[in-house]
């Protein structure tokens, strides 16, 4: 659960992330918490943020689509596109967090998308729309994250980053 290998990443955004020894997937996965959700990515860019989670597992007591288990997903993927707007010397972290629940889901699979509303230097904005299997719209977010430069602290907790991350930002 929670695998990345399928994710489909700009060639340039890999070989940016490669020339500093970074696995680029594992630093965009969904994280440990995501893992466990079985929040899976399968596209990234700064401009589109695509991934799925099951709503099997991640239910509220009355079989329901738990409101925070759509906020990890809609925080997952603004926080992909957030960090892949910020490049490789920068790291987002999320300040803001609003979802708006339309629908309950009790089974299958639900996608969210999440696409820009504000890119700048020091915080970026995405909106994050999840949908159930009919493509019937279940939550709307909108998650803020703030952009600062990447440390040698933040280096060190990044799978498979050699100090020349924060040396090379």
């Amino acid at each position: 659960m929670g695998e990345q290998q399928h994710v489909k990443f700009p060639p340039e955004v890999i070989e940016e992330y490669a020339a500093l020894g970074v696995d680029l997937p594992a630093l965009f996965s969904a994280g440990h918490l995501g893992n466990r959700m079985g929040v899976q990515i399968v596209e990234a860019s700064a401009d589109k943020v695509v991934g799925t989670m099951p709503v099997e597992g991640n239910t509220q007591p009355y079989g329901l689509l738990h409101g925070g288990a759509s906020a990890v997903l809609a925080e997952t993927l603004g926080s992909i596109g957030s960090m892949l707007h910020g490049g490789v010397s920068k790291i987002a972290v999320g300040v803001d967090l609003n979802c708006t629940h339309h629908r309950g889901v009790r089974s299958g699979l639900v996608t969210g998308v999440a696409t820009p509303v504000h890119r700048g230097r020091s915080t970026a904005t995405y909106e994050i729309v999840i949908t159930d299997e009919h493509d019937k719209r279940v939550c709307t977010a909108r998650l803020t994250c703030m952009l600062r430069e990447v440390t040698a602290k933040d280096a060190a907790n990044v799978p498979d980053a050699g100090t020349s991350t924060a040396a090379g930002a």
